[in-house]
């Protein structure tokens, strides 16, 4: 009669694990935390540049609003 017991002993060392290579989590996290950061001040950059402040030198006041009003 076999069993599948999940002994210590039965386990291999799975290669793709991060968790075994401390170079390799540590180039991980890095990268991670690099494109993360580009990616975000890419992205407020992007939407200053989307929501940035347009002249309205053309805009027609009225004169009865300007700082020395103009009645009729």
């Amino acid at each position: 009669m076999n069993t599948h017991n999940n002994n210590e002993e039965n386990q291999l060392d799975n290669p793709a694990d991060i968790e075994l290579n401390k170079p390799s989590k540590s180039r991980f996290l890095f990268l991670l935390f690099f494109f993360g950061f580009f990616i975000f001040a890419w992205a407020g950059c992007y939407n200053l540049y989307e929501h940035k402040f347009d002249s309205n030198e053309d805009v027609e006041v009225p004169d009865n609003t300007k700082y020395d009003p103009k009645y009729k």
